[in-house]
């Protein structure tokens, strides 16, 4: 749902596959577009009743007689019966969020799509994983002015192989300027203020990608 626009998966069409349906790709790896293109069809063949644009409010019952209560996208109230439920929400729902003034304010990006609205400007990347690294490697390759922060005291051991010593130069040679063992202190409207090994550090920003992680929806569970 949320998925980079541009995205490629991290494995191999066989172990997408589901059900009987085979997934094919132009390439080793698919990407996104093929992923939703496959899940289409395999939504099609398997003839699945999806109720698009509802939202779960609660969950009344016991097992095997549970009743699901939804508001659609007019606000209309519907009720589906079922013997059992299955909470299938992802991992991607609720991001961790900065909690340091200025965090929540719009140049904060939790969800990275693609890097062509950010040609010539500054822009932060917060982690060190893969998303991270493969956020500010597209920043960098599309002309954005790239500044990587991290808390830790370098790229993750994580990252992919094929990603990793990119990143790792890209840095290396300063083309990507990169902060670790630095936390952010503060979100200005054209500048962060950062806590590095050195002392206090403000750079100009013009937004925020905060590559922090998410975690399922446990409140609603």
């Amino acid at each position: 749902f949320n998925y980079p626009t541009n995205m490629t998966f991290f494995t191999t069409p066989e172990l997408l596959e589901i059900g009987d349906i085979p997934m094919t790709s132009m390439f080793e790896k698919p990407n996104r577009t093929e992923a939703l293109k496959y899940y289409r069809r395999v939504a099609d063949h398997y003839d699945l009743d999806i109720r698009q644009y509802e939202k779960v409010t609660h969950i009344t019952g016991s097992d095997g007689n549970f009743t699901v209560h939804a508001l659609d996208r007019d606000g209309c109230a519907r009720q589906y019966a079922g013997r059992k439920v299955i909470l299938a929400t992802g991992y991607y729902d609720i991001p961790n969020r900065l909690n340091v003034p200025g965090g929540d304010s719009e140049k904060v990006i939790h969800y990275y799509k693609e890097p062509h609205p950010y040609f010539d400007l500054d822009v932060a990347v917060i982690g060190a994983k893969n998303s991270a690294a493969i956020a500010a490697l597209e920043l960098f390759w599309t002309g954005a002015r790239v500044t990587l922060i991290h808390r830790g005291d370098r790229i993750s051991d994580k990252v992919k192989y094929w990603i990793k010593p990119n990143i790792e130069n890209r840095i290396k040679s300063g083309e990507v300027k990169a902060y670790f063992n630095t936390a952010v202190l503060e979100v200005k409207p054209r500048s962060l203020v950062l806590q590095t090994p050195e002392g206090e550090k403000e750079i100009p920003n013009d937004y925020v990608f905060c590559m922090t992680g998410y975690r399922p929806d446990f409140e609603f569970m």
